[in-house]
């Protein structure tokens, strides 16, 4: 057996030298036939003269290219889609939207798209489309050679030119993944084939059919018909040739000739298309003189891309990354792609639930406050919801406010139509008070409360928690990130902090009275506490716990304004404009939620300011990672030491001023620290509370200023957002989402506390007002929600304050803000 074996492998061994030396001697044969030709080509080269040597080295040149090129192409052809594949339409994979822990949030399978026949497109715009992108498209069988030839020769000399048909384009439109997206050699090979492969496939008319209902157009619309209702607020059919011209002068570059973000290109862009079609005979010389003289005229209506399971958070992802796939050539549609968020979808439905139950119980206590002329008093909120059943909700508002309801009326769209259409506004104001069920609906769109939250891990700025609205459904305004509005005092630990910076000590000391500030403009402020002043001295560290707007003014003065708003861009609140305005350091310039939480998130993190971040990362359908985000290094706002500081003095407002509520009703017993915040006549109720690992804020109130929470105690955010905050938090701890013994550095657990839910109003419980924060020159008190034409929503008009009876002064330092 063993013999056999050997006499086997002998014989292999042997044919395979046979077979190599073959080899070797066909190679040795070919390559001295090759080296003779070579030197018989090569001498006769060299008798030719230098011009004609020059050409037939460059035509043998050529040649060798071309072979290898039709050689590589022959190659090409498996990998590129097939006949199958053009005919039956590819299952497109809409992209999904899921949160850190895995759960679907949305999906983008709306279909910004809505396929016509050629038919249903207007004349204008095949015109316009082949003139300018391939006007030999009916003479060529997907290559247009001429084009490509001059299109490489003007690459050539440094001046990049498109050589594509519209079959061409047309095949990247059907195939991106297959043939590709980076700029090379080899995807346009592969565009090439395809493109020759779509063309004995399909008729010229099916191939402009098809090309027009997939051309992208921005803002996730896809096809002739999208755009047409985008930009110009019509179907296809009725495209003139203005319109045709701009929207075919897009696909150059869409973002680059966008005619909503760029005009001015889009216009050039346009009278681009305008000459080629003169050039090519479709227009005369009259009427493209007298056409490129008119301006743009959009009629700009973005299409409705919310899907039924969205949220504000959802919301406002989807809108960054559609202009992210519009700048990286993603189709959020069809490409599959995987958005991993950074919500955490427990934690996220703490959120809704802590702001529906809250929000709702404010609600009740809203409606019954206003619901009579005198107010009930109580910390309970369950008092309030029994009482409102039998209460009419708003009724005395509106009796002791009829001026502002017949504002609300003249602010409404129906009102502005009525008067546009010809009726006096006399008439139109009698006309919309008579209509029952207009003014039932907006006196509840008036008084309904509403309220934003959002949480974020200062360790990362990966956002956890985004509640926008009570409703997502009923209210799309995001009072998170859209909602400009006064914080009052949970902007005071940034002048507390401007100050740690300076060098104050957190035990300097300030006398507690009412004095005259001088602004820059030469006007005076005097600032205020609605509970009076002690005339004591008061250090720094207890004016911050108690919330003094006398004291935070003459921190405000030590330091300045400038190091003030400077710490305040570092922190997080970047995109808000801050009045340089002295009562800016008591919170009258508006910011959103969003840079508030982003800016204790920053003190949260030992003073390192990180940018919030909603996304991490976007896989492919074969969950190849193909962008990553959030990977930012940290900056450093304030010195580690500061932030400390600034923690522990915020310790004191959770342990003895304005935010024992989530110890007493809450009993949160963990390391926290926080702020609360109450503006003039209570319109804005803020609280956030910084939790070693997640940091998390609320914002209570009506969207038009000029409706507020009613009596002092539940106007002020230490009794109202602090609900939001302290139910979301307490959920967290209770279900272990956050460690119950987490401590920020220098910190300890405090010691346990007995959980009491206050009936009545305990005499020494800390009292938050808000004191005279109006300035001259300061901005007012601003609406959450823009006027209509700033974002499609109802016009509230200027805030209009209401003077509030102070109280006697108290003989101790109470709480402010």
């Amino acid at each position: 057996m063993a013999s056999g074996m050997e006499q086997f492998q002998e014989k292999a061994r042997q044919a395979w030298t046979w077979a190599r030396a073959q080899a070797l001697r066909v190679a040795g044969v070919a390559w001295t036939k090759a080296v003779a030709l070579y030197r018989r080509g090569h001498a006769h080269l060299m008798t030719l003269p230098p011009v004609r040597r020059a050409l037939v080295l460059g035509l043998w040149s050529f040649l060798a290219v071309l072979a290898l090129l039709t050689v590589y192409m022959l190659l090409l052809i498996p990998l590129t889609p097939s006949i199958h594949d053009l005919r039956q339409a590819r299952a497109a994979a809409p992209s999904t939207m899921v949160s850190a822990d895995g759960e679907e949030l949305a999906r983008f399978d709306q279909g910004l798209q809505e396929r016509v026949t050629l038919k249903q497109i207007s004349p204008n715009v095949i015109s316009a489309l082949i003139s300018t992108e391939d006007h030999r498209f009916y003479d060529h069988h997907g290559i247009d050679f001429t084009r490509t030839a001059g299109a490489v020769l003007h690459t050539a000399s440094g001046n990049p030119q498109g050589g594509s048909t519209i079959t061409q384009q047309l095949a990247r439109n059907m195939f991106p993944e297959e043939i590709g997206r980076s700029r090379n050699l080899n995807r346009k090979l592969k565009e090439l084939i395809t493109a020759l492969k779509i063309e004995a496939t399909y008729s010229k008319t099916e191939i402009l059919e098809a090309y027009l209902n997939t051309v992208p157009f921005l803002y996730n619309t896809y096809g002739i018909e999208m755009a047409a209702r985008t930009y110009f607020d019509k179907p296809a059919s009725r495209l003139d040739i203005l319109e045709s011209a701009t929207l075919v002068g897009m696909l150059k570059g869409t973002n680059y000739y966008n005619p909503v973000g760029n005009p001015e290109r889009s216009l050039q862009r346009r009278n681009v298309v305008l000459g080629q079609m003169r050039k090519h005979d479709v227009i005369d010389e009259a009427r493209y003189k007298q056409l490129i003289k008119r301006p743009l005229r959009l009629h700009f209506e973005r299409q409705s891309e919310r899907a039924q399971s969205d949220s504000h958070f959802t919301a406002y992802v989807r809108k960054w990354l559609i202009e992210w796939a519009d700048e990286n050539d993603y189709n959020l549609e069809r490409d599959g792609l995987v958005v991993h968020t950074t919500l955490d979808h427990d934690l996220q439905q703490a959120a809704e639930r802590a702001v529906e139950r809250q929000a709702n119980a404010l609600q009740a206590i809203a409606d019954v406050e206003w619901s009579r002329a005198g107010v009930p008093s109580s910390t309970s909120t369950g008092m309030y919801a029994g009482m409102q059943g039998g209460s009419v909700a708003f009724d005395y508002f509106w009796k002791s406010h009829p001026g502002l309801l017949d504002s609300f009326v003249r602010e409404s769209g129906d009102y502005r139509k009525l008067t546009a259409a010809g009726g006096t506004p006399e008439a139109a104001l009698a006309q919309l008070k008579g209509d029952r069920a207009f003014m039932a609906a907006l006196r509840k769109s008036k008084t309904r409360l509403e309220a934003g939250f959002t949480a974020m891990d200062p360790a990362t700025g990966a956002v956890r928690a985004w509640v926008g609205s009570r409703d997502f459904a009923r209210e799309q305004f995001d009072h998170v990130s859209q909602a400009a509005r006064q914080p009052g005092s949970t902007f005071k630990p940034i002048v507390y902090g401007a100050a740690l910076e300076k060098g104050l000590s957190p035990e300097h000391v300030y006398r507690d009275e009412v004095m005259d500030i001088k602004a820059a403009d030469g006007t005076k402020w005097r600032p205020t506490d609605m509970s009076g002043t002690t005339g004591r001295d008061m250090t720094m560290r207890d004016g911050l716990v108690y919330s003094k707007n006398t004291i935070t003014a003459q921190v405000m003065q030590d330091v300045g304004l400038p190091p003030i708003i400077k710490l305040a861009r570092a922190l997080g609140i970047r995109d808000s404009k801050l009045e340089k305005v002295p009562s800016l350091a008591l919170g009258t310039s508006p910011v959103t939620l969003l840079e508030m939480v982003n800016a204790y998130a920053s003190i949260a993190a030992q003073g390192e300011a990180r940018l919030p971040f909603v996304v991490t990362h976007i896989t492919d359908r074969e969950g190849k990672v193909i962008a990553r985000f959030g990977e930012d290094k940290p900056k450093r706002a304030m010195q580690e030491a500061s932030a400390a500081t600034l923690t522990d003095m915020m310790r004191g407002v959770i342990d003895r001023g304005t935010g024992t509520a989530i110890r007493s009703r809450f009993g949160i017993r963990s390391d926290v620290a926080g702020k609360s915040g109450t503006t003039q006549n209570n319109a804005d109720g803020w609280f956030i509370l910084m939790h070693p690992e997640l940091v998390g804020g609320a914002w209570v109130g009506f969207n038009d200023a000029r409706v507020t929470m009613r009596s002092n105690y539940w106007g002020q955010g230490g009794h109202n957002a602090v609900l939001v905050v302290g139910d979301f938090f307490k959920t967290a701890l209770d279900t272990g989402k956050l460690s119950r013994d987490a401590i920020f550095p220098g910190g300890k657990p405090p010691p346990p506390l007995r959980h009491v839910e206050p009936v009545d109003e305990p005499e020494d419980e800390p009292v938050e007002e808000p004191g005279d924060l109006l300035q001259e020159g300061a901005p007012p008190a601003p609406l959450a929600m823009p006027p209509e034409g700033e974002g499609g929503q109802e016009s509230h008009g200027k805030a209009v304050q209401e003077a509030a009876p102070a109280p006697a002064p108290a003989a101790q330092p109470v709480p402010q803000g």
